[in-house]
């Protein structure tokens, strides 16, 4: 969303430009109306709402979706229609401070924003769209200041609740861990919705009251008192109607996600426990006395330049490195967790698109779930193969981020060999255009100084990757060996095989490895 913004930054907004935004956000797939013609229909067929698309749509597709989708919409400041359903679309932008709009002014992009621009690389190739993650650290800088000053009682969102919820969790966890008589282990996500109905910034307050909850009820409370003390002691009884099943489940896990995004925040016990990410506790010290104390704001644009400014000296704190072996050890203790069948299901959810259950998984991205699921499923059906990931992860060894694009994804090392693994949920010409020649390098950078292969994994493989990989399989007389698997493929190769470095001589530039390759898609060469 922000890409698109960007585009229209320094032009100023009125009723035309905001159509023609969101039109330019449908022409990406980002935005997408329920009523499609069949070519824009075929056009999206191949990707999820709320992410690029693979083909971009032509002008008059753009046209035919704004007059075919009239908006039945109002916001305040913004007239009917599109462009209240622009400011719908975009107001996030401005609460987590990367771009600021109001009608009649110029269009803002923000230091912070500017920064979450460079982490991503989208370019259009014909009628095709490409997008790289280049930089993720980038990504978890951005949303770590964001968290770190995002008041909840704001100019854009007028709420009673006054804290900042990063902050108050960090304090309530460190004085939770402080107290000898609690478990060291964070606070419990059944105790979670208490923080996100807290009023004020009194993290001592809460940590009382917790401390009181557990005593009375130990770790497991029953939905109702939970809801009652949210909504009766904390709210007063001054409250909306609330999902009993929001209280407890959605906004927990959404407060979850959006912690872990800033690389500060561990999952304990089996999910149990939200805790402090000790490796990047230097982190967590400056944030507390940095943004703890804070003046509250009125007015609109001084506190998006106070959240908008992006903090230099954060970005310089670095994290405890994680060793290769420290790294290892942490992924072999996931497996007294995760037995392989669950390792498979998991894996087969993400081959098909659906959505896990299971309390730790999903709350990690699509994209760090394949990469640490792929690198379990090694370490489970061939232990005896040195599994090296290079995600960025907390100090349970759970992704917090992808694999940085410098590097390949996972290194294993089997005997004297070494076997490089890659993994994308990107389908489709995506896959083939900004996936192979990268992974080409990763292998060139590898191999020189082991005899080394490639395995390459998606949810499905292209055709044209196929063929992508067998050309530079040819190019190189077959010292670059990329071996491409379907999810569901290569858990079948793990369950079958007993090495996952594999010796195979070629005819007529054949690969031998099953390939359910998709079909080319219908927008051709």
């Amino acid at each position: 969303m922000l890409y698109v913004l960007s585009k229209f930054k320094g032009q100023i907004l009125n009723d035309v430009l905001a159509t023609k935004i969101v039109g330019e956000t449908i022409r990406y797939g980002l935005y997408r109306p329920m009523k499609q013609s069949e070519s824009i229909k075929r056009k999206w067929s191949s990707t999820s709402s709320g992410t690029f698309s693979e083909y971009i749509l032509t002008d008059e597709e753009v046209n035919y979706m704004l007059e075919e989708n009239p908006q039945q919409h109002k916001e305040a400041g913004f007239s009917n229609g599109f462009p209240s359903r622009f400011a719908t679309i975009y107001d996030l932008t401005k609460e987590m401070g990367l771009a600021y709009f109001k009608p009649q002014r110029a269009i803002v992009i923000s230091e912070l924003g500017e920064h979450l621009l460079k982490s991503f690389n989208v370019n259009v190739c014909g009628n095709e769209i490409m997008y790289e993650l280049i930089n993720p650290e980038y990504e978890q800088q951005v949303f770590l200041q964001a968290m770190a000053k995002s008041q909840r009682k704001n100019p854009f969102v007028r709420v009673l609740n006054d804290n900042i919820p990063l902050i108050l969790l960090l304090q309530t966890i460190k004085m939770l861990n402080a107290d000898p008589k609690q478990n060291g282990a964070g606070i419990s996500r059944r105790e979670l919705p208490l923080l996100m109905f807290w009023k004020d910034n009194n993290a001592k307050s809460l940590y009382k009251r917790i401390v009181q909850l557990r005593k009375d009820y130990g770790y497991n409370p029953s939905d109702e008192t939970i809801i009652e003390i949210c909504i009766e002691e904390i709210m007063e009884g001054n409250y909306k109607k609330f999902n009993p099943k929001s209280i407890i489940v959605d906004y927990p896990d959404e407060l979850i996600r959006k912690m872990r995004i800033t690389g500060l925040i561990s999952l304990r016990g089996a999910g149990r426990f939200v805790d402090i990410n000790k490796n990047e506790e230097d982190k967590v010290e400056y944030v507390i006395n940095k943004y703890a104390n804070y003046s509250s704001f009125t007015d609109e644009i001084a506190y998006f330049n106070h959240i908008a400014t992006l903090d230099k000296n954060l970005i310089e704190i670095k994290a405890k490195p994680v060793t290769p072996n420290n790294a290892e050890k942490l992924l072999t203790n996931w497996l007294n967790q995760y037995a392989w069948d669950v390792i498979k299901k998991e894996l087969s959810i993400l081959s098909s698109g659906g959505t896990s259950k299971d309390s730790v998984l999903k709350l990690i991205a699509a994209p760090s779930r394949l990469e640490f699921l792929t690198a379990l499923a090694i370490k489970s059906k061939i232990p005896n193969v040195r599994v090296l990931p290079n995600y960025s992860c907390d100090d349970e060894g759970l992704p917090t981020s992808t694999a940085g694009g410098n590097k390949g994804d996972i290194e294993c090392y089997e005997h004297q060999k070494g076997i490089l693994v890659e993994v994308t949920m990107a389908t489709g010409r995506q896959q083939t255009i900004m996936e192979i020649w990268p992974i080409e390098r990763h292998l060139t950078d590898f191999q020189k100084e082991r005899k080394a292969q490639c395995v390459f994994i998606a949810p499905s493989i292209f055709a044209d990757s196929k063929r992508q990989i067998n050309f530079v399989r040819s190019d190189s007389n077959g010292e670059k060996e990329i071996r491409p698997y379907a999810i569901n493929e290569f858990v079948n190769f793990l369950e079958n095989s007993q090495c996952l470095y594999v010796n195979q001589t070629y005819a007529n530039n054949d690969s031998p490895y099953s390939i359910a390759a998709e079909s080319p898609a219908p927008y051709g060469e």
